[in-house]
């Protein structure tokens, strides 16, 4: 595996899903992301996203299936993105500046962070399943 790993989850529930603010750094703060952070060394993409939502979000999730294709970062870091569902607990944004519940004919309408707007395609197929 060459570069880091990132991992996203997309989480849906009851036909919306939940997207994350950014607070951090400032040229994407303001922007809206699937929550997830860095795959950690010896770490599988499914085991860093668990990590990465109890971190951001406060909750457990079960990892399902991958969401659209990969995304190169500019960083040489590569982005992937997964479809979860929620276990336990109830989503804060311990991470970020809001939450916010979207459904599908919402999701050309926000101001996605450049990384994560290619998967509003995938993200449309998934929330009319």
């Amino acid at each position: 595996m060459t570069g880091q790993i990132v991992v996203a989850g997309a989480l849906i529930s009851q036909g919306a899903l939940l997207v994350a603010q950014r607070k951090r750094p400032p040229e994407l703060a303001g922007l809206w992301e699937l929550p997830g952070g860095k795959v950690a060394d010896g770490e599988s993409d499914g085991d860093g996203l668990v990590r990465e939502l109890r971190e951001e979000l406060g909750i457990e999730v079960t990892v399902g299936a991958r969401l659209g294709a990969e995304v190169a970062l500019p960083n040489g870091m590569t982005l992937r993105a997964y479809l979860v569902t929620c276990a336990s607990g109830s989503p804060l944004p311990h991470d970020h500046r809001a939450l916010r519940w979207v459904r599908a004919a919402d999701l050309d309408d926000l101001s996605w962070v450049p990384a994560d707007r290619g998967w509003v395609p995938d993200l449309v197929a998934a929330l009319r399943v």
